[in-house]
């Protein structure tokens, strides 16, 4: 077996640490993000966090849309997102670890394949969170993997996007009929339940994590204002 190899560290909000990995494979690198020994993030498992960006892409009804996407992770939602998007699309990537952003640009150069540097794309180190609650009407989309779901793991403060304020907060912040699409690692039913009850149009997709269409299974909402 190929060993892993740390390339580096980063302090998130609470204290606990995150390490970045790679193993040297024939074709490409395989990098990994690890909260101790949980693994948060890998760049084999890019499907589900592709599905959040063309499934919301896919039921966007402006031409030029403004979107904005919380957590910038392996930037495969990004990546599938500027796929998609028109030449005049604007897309803001919020990211609250700046290292998150250092390791896209340098040691996963590769992988980002330069999507940071898109004309459409604006990146804000900050909590999204608090980017949501000072919009208003602003954002035709928004896209939320900022942890492993409604249920906060590595962030307790990510409760806060995911609660009855969290949600009206949302909701003003999107257009007319604009879409709250969020990723989480499985579902979950009581937050479907506070989506229906923020009085959004709630569809539930259950996707898989490879763009292979095999491995675990991942939930996406996709929440229109009404």
């Amino acid at each position: 077996m190929i060993a892993r190899e740390l390339l580096d560290t980063a302090t998130i909000p609470g204290g606990d640490e995150l390490r970045l990995f790679r193993r040297a494979l024939k074709g490409a690198d395989e990098y990994s993000i690890m909260l101790g020994r949980i693994e948060l993030m890998n760049s084999r498992l890019s499907g589900s966090e592709e599905a959040l960006a063309t499934l919301t892409c896919e039921h966007l009804a402006v031409k030029n849309p403004r979107i904005l996407i919380g957590g910038y992770g392996m930037g495969f939602t990004l990546r599938a997102a500027l796929s998609v998007l028109p030449p005049q699309a604007n897309v803001e990537v919020a990211e609250l670890i700046p290292a998150i952003v250092t390791w896209a640009r340098e040691p996963m150069a590769a992988l980002s394949q330069k999507c940071l540097d898109d004309s459409r794309v604006t990146i804000t180190i900050g909590d999204v969170c608090d980017i949501i609650k000072k919009a208003d009407r602003e954002y035709d989309a928004i896209l939320l993997d900022v942890d492993n779901g409604p249920d906060g793991l590595t962030h307790e403060a990510n409760d806060r996007l995911y609660s009855m304020a969290g949600l009206a907060a949302a909701k003003t912040a999107l257009r007319a009929n604009g879409i709250l699409a969020v990723w989480s690692s499985e579902g979950d039913s009581r937050f479907t339940a506070r989506l229906h009850k923020s009085g959004f149009a709630v569809d539930v997709k259950t996707v898989a994590a490879r763009s292979n269409g095999k491995g675990a299974k991942h939930t996406i909402w996709l929440a229109t204002k009404r």
